[in-house]
């Protein structure tokens, strides 16, 4: 089958749903049977977000192949089986920087290079290299309509109609009905503004997935209909649901997949929901209660820094029958007021990724508190250092233990650039990124989580553990469990004699799938539920 394209686009305001909306879609999709990609393009002039700060763009998501991507295709990868890469996702400054480079190379012949055609051109011929062995292409534009930096992106896929016909084309557009409070009732206007905007560029929207907070009465869906173009069963609602992993469900039962392959002419089976159903019920009525998790980092004003980890939490919770609830602890405040009062009420601590000193030592106390008190512990990326520093410095007796990152001149460097680092001073893409291969030993919790010697996770630091201070470190009773056996670097530490300690230098919530959950996620919450039990 010739590969069909979906095109979403929102509307109104940003962050309306659109990455959860594709998602979905691509859930139902693929429950149906069809082969799904996914793509987001992104407005804004960065190459990648890699050096965006969190407060600004939110999580970086890592792809096997090494890139820095936008939250929203861990969305992708959590909903669906789609596999995604480099070429999943890019954006304004990717695109203008392989424009300019080739027309330094003299690729446009002398030509006078122009938004049209060559960087629509370049933003469709980037469309297209994402599709491969797939039936449909979902592809999310980034940013909302009516902003000036996504007009180049909107008119490259206004064109795609074009190129390779209406039959193989759809367009969705996200928009958003607010209820009025003084009113008393849900406004259209916003929405016909937004379509609006849409269709002065050339683009009218086939389907329309308006956001609301309670259900959309078929007056108002006829309203839509008339006034935007948009045949009325295509003006889908779409209510704010209790739980993410409801939406496919909500959707499925609006008739959205039905609508997409039947103006797409696509002949599919039912969609197999039973999972989603399964993952659903599971988070409405857990058998096992409730673990509450400390998530101790230094982005805790915005949680959206900590989004695939919460969500493999989640999924953890999901694979042990219970709900898991997250508080958020400011790294800084344990500094200030100690560990004990921020952990009376929880039953596992985490603490995930980060760069930079601030909330460092706090982190640290964190991990002591766990190590001390039998309290289940997680630690990821640096929160793997900043437990190798803390069992240095309080069980070693290597009291100025710490990480050149953070000291240059650190007398005794538990934590270190790594070797092929050195000589680097670009920020761009050039951590070490991307999946890696690395070996469990036997008899160890990694192990037990797994079940597997060989294991591949994905990775995105500059630092790493210092092989100088091993013999130092185990002798005392840390156990290095997971190495990179190529490049010989520590991977997975833990300890024997505590109910669950573990730590890891790669990011393993970029793995983690509500019908899928991750192994170590999976392990952590079942010890958080059994030192919970044992209380």
């Amino acid at each position: 089958m010739k590969t069909k394209f979906i095109f979403i686009t929102g509307g109104v305001v940003s962050s309306i749903g659109k990455g959860l909306a594709a998602a979905s879609l691509g859930a139902l999709l693929e429950a149906r049977g069809l082969r799904v990609t996914m793509q987001k393009l992104d407005p804004y002039i960065n190459v990648d977000p890699g050096t965006m700060s969190p407060f600004q763009h939110g999580e970086v998501f890592v792809t096997d192949d090494g890139a820095e991507t936008d939250l929203d295709l861990g969305h992708y990868e959590r909903y669906t089986n789609a596999r995604l890469s480099k070429k999943s996702n890019f954006t304004t400054g990717q695109v203008y920087f392989s424009v300019i480079d080739k027309e330094r190379r003299g690729d446009y012949l002398g030509g006078t290079v122009q938004v049209i055609p060559h960087i629509t051109d370049e933003i469709k011929a980037k469309i297209l290299a994402n599709v491969k062995d797939t039936d449909v292409a979902i592809v999310e534009v980034g940013g909302t309509v009516g902003d000036i930096e996504s007009l180049p992106f909107l008119e490259a896929i206004r064109q795609f109609r074009f190129d390779r016909g209406a039959g193989n084309t759809l367009y969705i557009h996200v928009t958003l009905v607010p209820y009025i409070r003084a009113a008393g009732e849900l406004k259209t206007k916003p929405t016909q503004h937004s379509v609006m905007e849409l269709r002065k560029i050339g683009i009218q929207p086939d389907i329309l997935l308006c956001r609301c907070d309670r259900e959309l009465p078929q007056d108002m869906r006829r309203k839509i209909s008339l006034f935007c173009n948009v045949e009325e069963n295509a003006v889908i609602p779409s209510v704010d649901a209790e739980h993410i992993y409801a939406v496919p469900l909500a959707l499925h039962r609006e008739r959205m997949d039905e609508q997409v392959v039947e103006k797409l002419n696509i002949w599919t089976k039912q969609p197999e929901l039973t999972p989603w159903q399964d993952v659903v019920e599971t988070l409405r009525h857990p058998s096992n209660g409730e673990v509450r998790i400390a998530i101790v980092g230094k982005y805790v004003n915005l949680t959206e820094s900590y989004k695939s980890l919460s969500e493999a939490l989640t999924h953890g919770g999901i694979a042990n029958d219970c709900r898991v609830t997250f508080k958020y602890v400011d790294a800084e405040k344990i500094e200030e007021d100690g560990a004990a009062s921020w952990f009376e009420d929880i039953d596992g601590i985490l603490v995930p990724g980060g760069f930079g000193e601030r909330g460092t030592e706090g982190k640290i106390k964190a991990i002591e508190y766990a190590r001390l008190n039998n309290v289940p512990f997680f630690g990821i990326c640096l929160g793997m250092q900043m437990a190798a520093i803390e069992f240095a410095r309080n069980v070693c007796g290597l009291t100025s233990a710490n990480s050149t990152e953070f000291v240059a001149n650190c007398p005794q460097p538990v934590i270190h650039l790594m070797e092929e680092q050195r000589s680097i001073s670009a920020k761009g893409g050039t951590m070490r990124l991307g999946a890696c291969p690395c070996t469990i030993s036997a008899d160890t919790r990694a192990y037990e989580a797994y079940g597997d010697t060989d294991i591949s996770e994905r990775h995105r630091h500059r630092y790493e553990f210092n092989n100088q201070y091993r013999d130092q470190l185990t002798s005392n009773g840390l156990v290095l469990s997971g190495l990179n056996q190529e490049l010989d670097l520590v991977e997975i530490i833990e300890l024997p004699n505590h109910p669950w300690f573990l730590a890891c230098q790669f990011h393993p919530e970029f793995k983690s799938k509500p019908l899928y959950p991750h192994p170590l996620f999976k392990a952590f919450i079942k010890g958080a539920l059994s030192e919970r039990s044992r209380d």
